[in-house]
């Protein structure tokens, strides 16, 4: 068990696209769109911390190498049901860079959630719309 031994494998050029969605409630959409949620613009907010995420990906993931990461491109989309984001990361280097593009979609959709939290809650304080769904990765390349 542990990290794999790329000690000899030739950098490449590798890139990675990973997206996910955070369902929200109407109202949160329209707060958003609106420039109204309490704690500040959301979007621009997980854009940070999705950059991070993917730079910080192999202190958050045991067994991932440390890599040069060259380009992080974020791109959101809000939608009547929630936000949608993808992810495109890239480097070059001597593996991949789907977990760090994973990451960065992950800590994307969790930065929303953290902050429209106040919007999503219902009269118990719980979450009943608000689901984090369908990350998985796009699409990656090696050359």
């Amino acid at each position: 068990m542990g990290m794999v031994d790329v000690t000899f494998k030739e950098d490449s050029y590798r890139s990675a696209v990973a997206v996910g969605m955070i369902r929200l409630k109407p109202s949160t959409v329209k707060a958003i769109r609106d420039g109204a949620v309490p704690k500040g613009d959301p979007l621009t907010v997980a854009m940070v911390s999705a950059v991070s995420a993917a730079k910080d990906t192999s202190r958050i993931i045991p067994f991932c190498h440390p890599i040069p990461i060259t380009d992080v491109k974020v791109s959101p989309e809000v939608m009547d049901e929630g936000v949608r984001v993808r992810v495109m990361v890239k480097s070059t280097g001597k593996t991949g860079v789907e977990m760090e593009a994973l990451t960065a979609v992950c800590a994307y959709l969790l930065t929303i959630w953290d902050m429209v939290k106040s919007l999503e809650k219902d009269e118990r304080g719980q979450y009943p719309d608000t689901v984090i769904a369908e990350i998985r990765v796009e699409e990656k390349v090696k050359f």
